[in-house]
């Protein structure tokens, strides 16, 4: 994904490459005529002419150059940044905030042993986990365990088959 900002940039590119290749070519010119003289005063004129605007170009060059990988690193952080928060969700209602889904709706409900929170077995804290075990009534009435902040489960929510040998539903 192209932005009009990343456009923008290349033609700072490729000034600072014009730039340097020019400074480059009167360095060189300059570098010529003075060998070719043996006297200091004419050999000003070259230095004047040529390799004092050279070397002004080559660091113009250089300015540009860095000036324009800068604003092409800046513009393609922005458009990271964009991609990762300012995407539109599709389910946005009218007053353009995203209506809330919830994170797991299972009635399942699931512990890790050694854990210290309960789970939906859809919550992504547990989903996939072979150790994941099922919840029993006893355990949530002891309060040995807190509902998982992030499924939000509730004891409402127990399945027949994770309840104790005793309870009829």
């Amino acid at each position: 994904m192209r932005t009009a900002r990343l456009r923008t940039v290349h033609p700072v590119l490729w000034a600072g490459w014009a730039a340097l290749a020019a400074g480059a070519v009167l360095c060189v010119l300059g570098w010529y005529g003075i060998s070719g003289e043996r006297f200091a005063e004419r050999q000003l004129p070259y230095l004047a002419s040529c390799t004092v605007p050279g070397a002004a170009l080559i660091i113009a060059g250089a300015v540009l150059l860095t000036h324009g990988r800068n604003a092409l690193a800046a513009a393609r952080v922005e458009d990271l940044y964009g991609l990762l928060v300012a995407a539109d969700p599709a389910d946005a209602d009218e007053s353009g905030q995203a209506a809330a889904a919830p994170v797991a709706v299972s009635g399942d409900l699931l512990m890790v042993p050694g854990g210290t929170l309960w789970h939906r077995a859809d919550c992504p804290l547990v989903s996939g986990k072979a150790e994941a075990l099922p919840v029993d009534s006893r355990v949530l009435a002891g309060g040995e365990l807190a509902p998982c902040p992030i499924c939000e489960p509730t004891a409402a929510d127990t399945a027949p088959d994770a309840r104790s040998p005793g309870a009829d539903g």
